[in-house]
């Protein structure tokens, strides 16, 4: 009897890890589409490192959700602290270095459209 009453209660503390998981991913999700249909005039004028602030705002919320997802659902929150940082840092890392990259090589790409040809400066 006392089995089933552990194995009922785990299914319940289950059941609402999903749904706090579930509601916490949609709300993130539900602020970023009604961004992007809004996209309020003070988030796409004010620019941040040659960026503008809702596109970083955008990638933060992007980077939180698949931080999120994969503390609940790769059970990263029961691993020890050193492979939680591991691979969160390496994480954080490649994605700092694709943002880094994709805004250097859009400045090019806009440099070389608006001015008609590539200039070799070496």
């Amino acid at each position: 009897m006392a089995q089933d009453t552990a194995q009922h209660h785990d299914h319940g503390s289950a059941s609402k890890r999903i749904w706090t998981v579930f509601g916490i991913l949609s709300v993130v999700t539900i602020v970023e589409v009604a961004l992007g249909i809004i996209k309020p005039t003070f988030l796409t004028h004010t620019y941040l490192l040659a960026m503008k602030l809702l596109n970083w705002i955008f990638i933060i919320l992007t980077v939180y959700k698949a931080y999120y997802i994969a503390w609940a659902f790769m059970h990263l929150e029961h691993e020890t602290k050193g492979l939680r940082r591991a691979v969160v840092w390496t994480g954080i890392f490649l994605i700092c270095y694709l943002i880094f990259i994709l805004l250097t090589e859009g400045n090019y790409i806009y440099e070389v459209y608006k001015n008609g040809h590539v200039a070799w400066d070496f």
